[in-house]
């Protein structure tokens, strides 16, 4: 039985630590700037990203979570139409959100 659970336990952490998300090839061409970056670039809107902050009951990595919110946001920000997104405030319960730019003109 210990062993079972050993290794239930280390799927649980295994899975904390995994990156659901995967950036898509126009996401790759959204950069992460800060506002004080974004000031010559117009702004197209603003887009919130949801991920799961637990596992099991168990909190995942912030960083983690942090990277998997900045991809989603590139991802939606390149549907947009735009190149450019700065954090808006702090990661909360897994969410966040992003103000989205247009900083190269095509």
């Amino acid at each position: 039985m210990r062993i079972k659970s050993l290794i239930l336990v280390a799927a649980v952490l295994g899975l904390m630590a995994c990156s659901w998300v995967k950036l898509t090839p126009s996401g790759e061409k959204v950069r992460v700037l800060s506002d004080a970056e974004v000031a010559h670039c117009k702004k197209l809107g603003k887009t919130t990203a949801n991920v799961t902050n637990k596992v099991a009951g168990l909190e995942r990595k912030e960083k983690i979570v942090q990277e998997n919110l900045e991809v989603l946001a590139r991802n939606a920000a390149a549907e947009m139409g735009g190149d450019t997104i700065v954090p808006i405030g702090l990661v909360q319960g897994g969410q966040q959100t992003f103000n989205v730019y247009r900083c190269i003109e095509p």
